[in-house]
C-alpha cells in the first residue's frame, strides 16, 4: 500500500501544528522545516482549512494553527478524505476489464486489507502522534535554527 504525498504532507502540516500549541506559523516555516515546496503545503492547508482542520488569520503576525483541538483529529478519517475513493487495484472499484474479476479471490481480500489499514488508523488521533514529543520538536529546533543562520 502507498499513501498519496498529498496525504503525507497533510499529516507532516497537523503533526507541525500540533508541535505549536495554538501560536500562528506561516506556510513558509512548515515548507521549509520539511524541505517541500510552499505551493504544496497551500494545497494541503486549502484543504485542511475545508475540512475545519486548520484556521488561518490574515494579515501583519498572520498564519494558521489547528481550529479543532489534536485529540478530535482521527487519522483513519484524515486519510479517508486526503485519498479519497483510491482502490488498491482497480478491479476494486468495479472498473476493471480483467478477464478474471468475477472469480477472483484477491479482491476480497484486498477489501479487507483496506478496511484493516482504516481500522487501525481509525483507533489514533493527531494526539498520539504528538506524545513523547521531544524528538520531534528538537528537530524542529535545530530546522529552525538552521534557517536562522542562513539568513544572518
Amino acid at each position: 500500500m502507498h499513501l498519496l504525498t498529498f496525504t503525507d504532507y497533510t499529516m507532516r502540516t497537523l503533526i507541525y501544528l500540533g508541535l505549536q500549541q495554538g501560536q500562528l506559523v506561516t506556510i513558509s516555516s512548515i515548507a521549509k522545516t520539511y524541505g517541500i515546496s510552499e505551493s504544496h503545503v497551500m494545497k494541503v492547508v486549502y484543504q485542511l482549512g475545508q475540512g475545519g482542520y486548520v484556521e488561518t488569520v490574515r494579515g501583519k503576525g498572520g498564519g494558521l494553527r489547528l481550529a479543532r483541538d489534536a485529540a478530535s483529529i482521527n487519522l483513519g478519517d484524515l486519510v479517508r478524505q486526503t485519498e479519497g475513493n483510491v482502490s488498491l487495484l482497480e478491479c476494486l472499484d468495479g472498473q476493471s476489464t480483467c478477464c478474471i474479476q468475477q472469480a477472483c479471490r484477491l479482491q476480497a481480500i484486498l477489501r479487507e486489507t483496506q478496511s484493516a489499514m482504516y481500522a487501525v488508523l481509525g483507533k489514533y488521533t493527531l494526539a498520539d502522534l504528538l506524545q513523547q514529543n521531544e524528538p520531534l520538536a528538537l528537530i524542529f529546533m535545530h530546522s529552525k535554527t538552521a534557517q536562522a543562520s542562513v539568513k544572518e
